[in-house]
């Protein structure tokens, strides 16, 4: 087998885009055994570029990632996952992921994230016109810098292409439920926020979800399980019993029952079965 190599690359969008786009990930991954990488659910809705080949995705079925009939992307653009994704891999990957708000979807793609929740599809369908321009440039580009600034300027142009349409009129009800659901790693009354805001809470759980694609509730248990990632994928991470304290949950017990809801595995044969770096995509 090859040397193992893992760069990881972090960019930050331009001022203007970010209430729209979390991050910018540059990637380059190889030697690593074959396998299959769990995409796995989180805050954001996940766009990634291959600089290779395309990825073969399929779903995860009773905790097994299905073997055949991969759907194969050069780019890829999600909503909310509710549900792991499998990846299958050579042991080398090479692209950028980025990252958006649920409530950017309308500035970058016209739509509400609702209207992408647990699907799978082209980013150039999404970018419509913009799409084949943006992959050309980054294809051509050669240093991650320029790849970033590329990324700011075409997505800057589907932000105006979709200002004049009313596409950015989220409700601020619901951008201020999202933003304290995120600050607060789920951990939040919905109730006692849509009293202040001086909506009845089903009412703001009606709109959140219409717009994000899932319950507030629903959300809470993802930006949690969230949290628990980050802590299990740290280089030295504390033990399964502190990573459940830490995220917030009743116990090992519940976060156990959460991943497997969540990736179809326990925690631990996520671990074990995971060939690229904890930080991998």
């Amino acid at each position: 087998m090859s040397e193992r190599r893992a760069v990881e690359v972090h960019g930050r969008p331009a001022a203007p885009l970010r209430p729209f786009v979390s991050s910018y990930v540059g990637f380059r991954l190889s030697g690593f055994p074959a396998g299959v990488h769990l995409g796995l659910p989180h805050r954001g809705l996940t766009a990634v570029i291959s600089l290779s080949a395309p990825l073969a995705v399929t779903e995860v079925a009773d905790g097994e990632p299905a073997v055949a009939g991969a759907e194969r992307f050069g780019s890829l653009g999600t909503g909310l996952q509710t549900r792991s994704v499998a990846i299958h891999h050579d042991g080398r990957q090479h692209g950028i992921q980025l990252s958006l708000t649920p409530l950017g979807a309308r500035a970058i793609y016209g739509l509400p994230a609702a209207e992408l929740t647990d699907t799978l599809v082209p980013l150039v369908d999404l970018l419509g016109p913009l799409g084949p321009e943006l992959l050309d440039r980054l294809w051509a580009a050669t240093a991650w810098r320029e790849r970033f600034a590329v990324l700011d300027e075409l997505l800057a142009r589907a932000v105006g292409r979709h200002v004049g349409d009313g596409a950015l009129a989220v409700r601020p009800e619901v951008a201020e439920l999202w933003r304290r659901l995120v600050a607060a790693r789920g951990q939040v009354q919905v109730g006692a926020v849509a009293a202040e805001l001086g909506w009845s809470r089903r009412h703001l759980g009606e709109r959140f979800r219409a717009e994000v694609g899932v319950t507030p509730k629903a959300f809470a248990r993802i930006v949690r399980f969230e949290h628990a990632h980050r802590l299990a994928s740290r280089q030295d991470p504390p033990s399964w019993a502190e990573v459940s304290a830490q995220a917030g949950y009743a116990d090992q017990a519940h976060m156990v029952r959460d991943w497997r809801a969540f990736t179809g595995r326990t925690p631990e044969a996520w671990r074990r079965e995971e060939k690229l770096p904890k930080g991998g995509h």
